[in-house]
């Protein structure tokens, strides 16, 4: 193995242990064998989709449990329109990178890589993206610990227990445990997490992921669908107010944090070139020739990945709308601004009060779920960047396939620890989402920047897209760099004058 830097043996000591294997083939190798024509129907086309869904198990998380559920707590209906323009305006550069990760068998970091400007060890969008990608790591600790706050309301009596029996053994920590009983199930949530990453090739992650978006978006969106006949009935007059594209002064701020987190996030579009490479797209396109049939496959497998990306759009957009409407129509009335501790416990409102005391534990429970699925989804997709990255960078060389599918899962498995430790750092669920979805409002305009480059001086000139697609990936552009300036610009303000949560 060559390496480049002093402390790179160090780093492979680490991470390259005895483990299960993590993928079945090399989905970064374009093998001629494994060339294969695309499907010719609707439904055999639907039955090759799989990317998208697991990008939408990603999206769908606390961003929309914790953030977009508030965000409608605190404003009503007033930003709806926002809502639904973030989940569809960034579906068009998750689309451009996935043709170009098909096309050229490249994925986001290695296509990256390839660019122009400072180099430090690897290209320094790379830099950011790990900076980025850090940022992120702080929104799943708010996942962990608001698994463990809805498990421990639901369940209370399992820290108690836990309490009893330190008790003796050791009084400091039992104190810690009946102050804050959310600490064992993050613990376990935690556990729970690296349990399933251990072998978590594509195939097992595809599976669970549509289990878990199909349970959750069907539950979320028959409660709202029922608002109509509880207390607390959807107000349609505001509702259409909500599509007026109206920005309160008091909410831009918000209304930034909610752009940059609902929807594809920066994150979500480097993981996608990923998960379609792993999928198999570039494999069966195969390497890029000057044949007619290389066009036919390329076209028709980029076809494949379009409805893959616009089915998972229609998922998360449903969803994120169903917990927006829930926020707004059932905690906005009551004044109700879920945060802090409290948080997971007033967000469960929009089910008690709507539906009565029995619902109160399935919230709690399908909160768990969601939070949960986005916490594995996200350790494996950061996995497989950071391995990629620290190759990238000189810190590490991949000889062979095992060797690159190890180092993945020992990070994946990394990252659920990591969360851990900020949560019991941090312990404010609500500001650590807010802190990774700056991190990825940030990175937004640079990952688009990146993509339109892709499109117009890399892409094949066979695979261009349609006008309009230009048209689109040009507005999201944009207004995404116009809404990365401002709140650039209003994050260092309230900094200088916002005091971040103690550690204590």
């Amino acid at each position: 193995m060559q390496v480049s830097h002093p402390n790179a043996r160090m780093m492979k000591d680490l991470l390259m242990t005895d483990v299960p294997d993590v993928i079945e083939f090399d989905p970064y190798a374009l093998p001629p064998e494994a060339v294969e024509e695309p499907p010719v129907s609707l439904w055999a086309a639907l039955r090759k989709i799989g990317p998208g869904i697991i990008l939408a198990g990603t999206i769908v998380g606390s961003g929309e449990l914790l953030l977009t559920t508030s965000f409608g707590a605190k404003h009503g209906f007033v930003f709806l329109w926002l809502i639904l323009y973030s989940c569809v305006i960034k579906v068009f550069v998750q689309t451009e990178l996935g043709r170009y990760a098909i096309s050229s068998g490249k994925p986001t970091l290695g296509a990256i890589n390839e660019l122009g400007g400072p180099r430090f060890g690897a290209n320094w969008i790379l830099w950011w993206w790990f900076v980025m990608m850090c940022t992120t790591i702080f929104q799943l600790g708010a996942m962990t610990g608001t698994v463990g706050q809805s498990l421990n309301i639901a369940f209370p009596q399992f820290s108690l227990g836990i309490a009893d029996l330190l008790s003796s053994v050791s009084p400091g920590l039992s104190e810690i445990i009946k102050e804050r009983p959310e600490y064992p199930w993050a613990v376990l949530t935690c556990l729970v997490a690296i349990g399933l990453l251990w072998s978590g090739n594509y195939r097992r992650i595809e599976i669970i992921t549509t289990a878990l978006v199909v349970a959750i978006t069907v539950s979320t969106v028959t409660a709202a669908m029922l608002l109509p006949f509880t207390p607390f009935p959807i107000p349609w007059g505001e509702v259409a107010q909500g599509l007026t594209f109206h920005v309160p002064p008091e909410g831009i701020a918000a209304a930034f944090a909610v752009f940059g987190i609902t929807g594809v996030g920066a994150a979500e579009l480097f993981y996608y070139p990923y998960w379609c490479l792993e999928k198999g797209y570039a494999r069966s396109v195969g390497r890029c020739d000057a044949s007619a049939a290389w066009e036919r496959r390329a076209k028709g497998w980029i076809r494949v990945m379009y409805l893959d990306a616009w089915v998972s759009m229609v998922v998360f957009t449903v969803s994120t709308v169903a917990f927006y409407f829930m926020g707004a129509a059932v905690l906005h009335p009551q004044g109700l601004h879920p945060q802090g501790v409290g948080m997971i416990k007033d967000l469960s409102r929009m089910f008690v009060d709507t539906f009565g005391m029995w619902t109160q534990i399935v919230f709690l429970v399908g909160a768990a779920a969601v939070l949960f699925k986005t916490l594995y989804l996200s350790s494996a997709g950061n996995g497989r960047l950071t391995a990629d990255f620290l190759n990238l960078s000189g810190v590490i060389r991949y000889t062979h396939v095992q060797q690159r599918a190890t180092i993945i899962q020992n990070l994946s498995l990394m990252i659920p620890v990591i969360a851990l430790g900020l949560f019991l750092t941090f312990k404010e669920p609500r500001w650590m989402v807010v802190v990774g979805g700056f991190g990825q409002a940030l990175t937004l305009p640079i990952i688009t920047a990146c993509t339109i480059y892709f499109r117009y001086r890399k892409l094949d000139r066979r695979l261009m897209p349609a006008l309009i697609l230009d048209v689109l990936i040009w507005i999201a552009f944009v207004s995404i760099t116009a809404v990365a300036i401002y709140a650039l610009r209003d994050q260092i303000l309230k900094f200088m004058v916002v005091p971040v949560p103690t550690v204590k």
